[in-house]
């Protein structure tokens, strides 16, 4: 059995997910956590579960969803993991960051783990994350899916009922719509979606309602 626990972090509210099994090992998607407030909440969920952290995964490198990456590294000892069409976002988050605020914020990073490709497979426990590319909000945005639990971690791809916006340097809205359309829509009607912002949906909910989304 998978457990999620979601944060909400940061002034932009970002969603950020640990998953763990009953083995104990532990990942976390999209670590946005800000203040230090927020990281020692998160660090204290791990250590108080006893938990084993494997994986710091993220769904893209905006800097919303990557606040907190230099902590998990400093506190566990594990690197960022992204796909490789992503580096370049992960590493001009914080120019990208004062270009989108107007101010400057403190963001460290940490140096990228490992670079990911579509349809690689990230284990831990007894379960396993498949990588499903999704380019378009970003150029190397990806959601993560576990299909024994029917649970897909779509970051800032899709949400519910709406996408993630386009108009960002290397957006690509034709693309984003294209990949959720033949790749994510297709999975299971009643696979639950975690999106990196707002409330949960389900594949068979965006199907029917995602207006982004309707073929003729």
């Amino acid at each position: 059995m998978l457990n999620v626990q979601r944060f909400v972090f940061n002034f932009i509210e970002e969603n950020c997910y640990l998953l763990w099994d009953e083995t104990g090992e532990a990942v976390v998607i999209d670590c946005g956590a800000f203040s230090e407030n927020e990281r020692e909440e998160i660090s204290r969920f791990i250590t108080e579960h006893k938990l084993t952290l494997r994986h710091q995964l993220y769904t893209h490198g905006h800097f919303d969803h990557i606040f907190g990456a230099q902590h998990l590294a400093d506190t566990f000892h594990v690197l960022p993991t992204l796909h490789r069409d992503e580096a370049d976002t992960y590493r001009a988050a914080t120019a990208q960051m004062q270009a989108f605020l107007h101010r400057s914020l403190p963001l460290t990073l940490p140096p990228i783990g490992c670079l990911l490709t579509d349809g690689e497979a990230v284990s831990f426990g007894t379960h396993t994350l498949r990588v499903i590319a999704t380019p378009g909000h970003t150029p190397g945005g990806v959601c993560y899916y576990c299909a024994e639990e029917a649970l897909l971690m779509s970051g800032d791809s899709l949400f519910l009922c709406s996408i993630g916006r386009c108009d960002l340097p290397g957006g690509n809205e034709a693309s984003l719509i294209s990949h959720l359309q033949n790749r994510i829509l297709v999975l299971p009607a009643e696979t639950t979606v975690l999106p990196g912002h707002g409330d949960a949906t389900t594949i068979g909910h965006e199907q029917k309602n995602n207006p982004y989304l309707q073929t003729l």
